[in-house]
């Protein structure tokens, strides 16, 4: 009897403990996903990290030797804020300013483009898109978590802010635009600078404010858009004009995972008709194959959108989702296996010793040894995304953002 009890206590330490190792897993699904579906996700997890992770890797090592001597990528501070920001949220940590060289310098390139009016943009490229820069080169200033920039941060803030329509009487009212026109606001450029402001910790709720009248007239719902041409399938478009990439008034994928990840940052609750009309529209439109309602142009933009916004959305932060056939889709994974599926892979052979700078007494790789490497590429062009760099760094970001909700 004694030998029972023990062999009893034995298993539920044994099954205590391996709750807690998975519990941050558990954590992430909804209260109401029932045990089945909930352990089919932890070992779906525990197979599918691990190869993501490599494949983070795989692709940061191809990003790393496309610096130019200048520090910047591609001859571009927004390519290169994207591409820094993606070494920095490295789920393991891998990456930062002191252990890795290249990341100071690409830092000090951005850093030497500020402006006068706290944008950080270059103006002898035209057009300079000074919000778009400035909201993705805060992005990556906040990523280095090094409080020797707070100043510079908080006056590309101040520009960010300074961007936003404050006329209530204009049909922009709300928005922000790339910042090189007077009269082109958009919602790609909003959730930029939402994220950014966000990402620095720099709430502030007269923004939102602002930012979700102008998310409504961007939303096909009628019963919160004021606009004549809005529809009611709950989906977003680019602009308030009713402006489609899609076509018409229709619409779309990326934009639609904008407006949804742009509600959450900007404090509307979840349970707002608003929020779960764009739900709506996501579980009607779910696929990971195409940008829905556009094909395969911007479909790395989306890829990025989708990830940030289905990780910080609370239904859907734990990595699953219904689909409108009621279905659970693990949607982390359908995500994940498309962006390994489309991967390019390379190799070089280490033509030395290449010590980890994370770790000085420990080798990444040993001389003569092949370094595998990935990148990605989009035979669509529209939104530079036969930029490999670009996609790239949009790529390994949604990696990161599903490996790690907010």
């Amino acid at each position: 009897m004694h030998r029972s009890k023990c062999l009893l206590w034995t298993w539920v330490l044994f099954f205590a403990t391996e709750i807690l190792i998975t519990s941050s897993l558990f954590a992430q699904l909804s209260s109401n996903t029932d045990l089945a579906t909930t352990f089919d996700y932890y070992e779906m997890r525990r197979e599918l990290n691990p190869r993501v992770l490599e494949t983070i890797d795989q692709g940061l090592r191809w990003l790393e030797i496309q610096q130019g001597s200048d520090g910047l990528f591609h001859n571009h501070p927004g390519i290169t804020a994207l591409a820094i920001t993606a070494f920095l949220k490295h789920p393991e940590g891998k990456y930062s300013e002191t252990t890795h060289k290249f990341i100071k310098k690409s830092i000090g390139a951005l850093i030497k483009l500020k402006q006068d009016d706290g944008g950080i943009y270059d103006l002898t490229k035209q057009p300079a898109l000074p919000n778009y820069n400035t909201s993705v080169s805060v992005m990556a200033l906040a990523a280095t978590k090094n409080s020797d920039y707070d100043s510079i941060i908080k006056e590309a803030q101040d520009f960010i802010k300074g961007q936003q329509v404050s006329d209530s009487d204009s049909r922009y009212y709300g928005g922000i635009g790339y910042g090189s026109r007077s009269d082109v606001y958009d919602l790609s450029n909003l959730t930029y600078a939402i994220q950014a402001l966000k990402d620095s910790g720099g709430d502030d709720d007269e923004v939102w404010g602002k930012a979700v009248q102008f998310l409504e007239r961007c939303q096909n719902r009628s019963e919160s858009n004021d606009r004549e041409w809005a529809g009611d399938d709950g989906g977003f478009v680019y602009a308030p004009t009713g402006e489609s990439k899609a076509g018409g008034t229709k619409s779309y994928g990326s934009m639609t995972y904008a407006g949804l990840l742009s509600f959450v940052h900007a404090k509307v609750d979840p349970t707002d008709p608003r929020v779960e009309a764009a739900y709506h529209w996501i579980r009607n439109n779910y696929r990971v194959d195409e940008n829905p309602g556009m094909d395969q142009q911007g479909l790395y933009y989306h890829y990025h959108t989708m990830a940030k916004a289905l990780s910080a959305y609370d239904k859907t932060k734990g990595g699953s989702l219904t689909d409108a056939q009621g279905q659970t889709r693990f949607w982390f994974k359908d995500l994940a296996e498309e962006l390994i599926e489309r991967k390019i892979t390379d190799q070089l052979t280490a033509k030395e010793d290449v010590p980890d700078p994370a770790n000085s007494d420990q080798l990444l790789f040993k001389k003569g040894e092949n370094v595998e490497l990935a990148y990605w590429r989009n035979d669509e062009s529209r939104w530079m995304e036969r930029d490999t760099v670009l996609v790239t760094a949009y790529a390994i970001l949604a990696l990161e953002a599903g490996l790690r909700p907010e």
